[in-house]
């Protein structure tokens, strides 16, 4: 019987929501906007404390990264680089009243643009960058340095970006061992440390190198690496390090924490896609929406809509399209717009750029939609509270 408060945390083009389903994962009542309509790009919640963490912002606003400590009733942000309003209210007294601005200096200057990812690690929370750069506070976002291991690492100087710019977007924890981390960056590929950050490896050799023959796409795996632009990334529950990536072109697993990689694409009906989801428990089943490709206009294959799943690690697929819309589905879900709870039988959410998040209390066999006419959905978490 689920008994957890479970809360959908979504972020949006224009600010972040919440959408409460209560303890019985039914009812579910939409909040929102908050953030002040910022464009968050990623909300986190820490089930230990309920606080409710959202990072984004812009060319206009800067980069921050909102706090609320009660549910979302409220919110305070810390900006941590400087944006176009900041010129507009250095030079108009009237604007920088009217939205509260001071001229107190902003601790990364105009370093970066936006806060694309958050995640929490023992008692450090991390934030993403783009360009891509990684953050790490230690008093629950009131400050923050930059993990300067990462900024320094030998092959910083030939990351590419990708489409979206170059962002990190994937922040990975060992939920027992806080010194351990992946990250993903677009187009740069998998890092991964063991020391808190100090020093950091690169990780995004293929198992096989025949898996990199006959492929033309510039984002394809090649040179006996799998193809920087990583798309999302998560780490599968239990003993060892499994973890799990769908990039630009196809879904990935390896056995070994990133040292390796296993192309585990076949039996889905693309190679594109998006987000990645692995259960809570069982880390042989996992979940993902693929795209009809890069060029094709990123919309599901067929413009019907389904989740693909795999109850052994990849080595086969099914497609669960029961709630989902077959006809006429043109909406594309971004990077980290796809989650899940951890409740039994597991809850598995994703959100749409036309603005709708779907659920499945039954592990992505069926799906019914909890919200709709959102601004285009950035990215879905879910915070569970007992």
């Amino acid at each position: 019987m689920a008994s957890a408060r479970t809360t959908v945390l979504v972020g949006t083009t224009k600010g972040a929501f919440l959408i409460d389903g209560g303890s019985d994962r039914s009812g579910w009542t939409v909040s929102g906007p908050f953030c002040d309509g910022w464009p968050i790009n990623h909300v986190i919640g820490d089930p230990a404390t309920g606080r409710i963490y959202a990072g984004g912002g812009g060319d206009w606003h800067g980069a921050g990264v909102w706090r609320s400590d009660d549910g979302g009733q409220t919110w305070a942000v810390a900006r941590l680089t400087t944006g176009k309003m900041d010129g507009w209210a250095a030079n108009d007294a009237d604007f920088a009243a009217m939205i509260g601005w001071t001229d107190a200096p902003l601790p990364f200057a105009d370093r970066f643009a936006q806060i694309w990812s958050l995640g929490l690690a023992g008692g450090t929370l991390y934030a993403g960058t783009k360009p891509a750069s990684l953050l790490a506070s230690r008093d629950g976002g009131g400050t923050w340095g930059l993990v300067q291991g990462l900024s320094d690492h030998p092959s910083a100087g030939s990351w590419s970006p990708g489409a979206a710019g170059l962002v990190l977007h994937s922040i990975v924890a060992d939920p027992d061992n806080p010194d351990k981390l992946w990250i993903g960056i677009s187009a740069a590929g998998v890092f991964a440390t063991e020391d808190g950050g100090a020093t950091w490896e690169r990780r995004n050799r293929v198992s096989n190198a025949g898996a990199c023959e006959g492929h033309d796409h510039p984002a394809a795996p090649r040179d006996g690496e799998t193809g920087h632009c990583v798309h999302n990334m998560m780490r599968a529950a239990g003993a060892g390090d499994v973890l799990y990536q769908q990039n630009h072109h196809g879904v990935w697993r390896s056995a070994d924490g990133g040292r390796s990689w296993d192309d585990i694409t076949a039996g889905l009906p693309s190679t594109f896609g998006f987000p990645i989801r692995v259960h809570p428990r069982d880390p042989q089943t996992i979940w993902t929406l693929p795209l009809n490709g890069d060029m094709a206009g990123r919309f599901p294959p067929g413009a019907a809509a389904a989740v693909w799943k795999s109850s052994d690690g990849g080595k086969t697929w099914a497609d669960k399209r029961t709630g989902l819309p077959q006809k006429a589905c043109y909406f594309t879900v971004l990077r980290q717009g796809m989650a899940g709870d951890t409740q039994s039988p597991a809850g598995v959410y994703f959100g749409t750029n036309s603005g709708s998040v779907f659920a499945s209390l039954d592990e992505g066999e069926t799906w019914s939609e909890i919200a709709e006419h959102l601004p285009t959905v950035l990215a879905v978490e879910v915070l569970e509270r007992g």
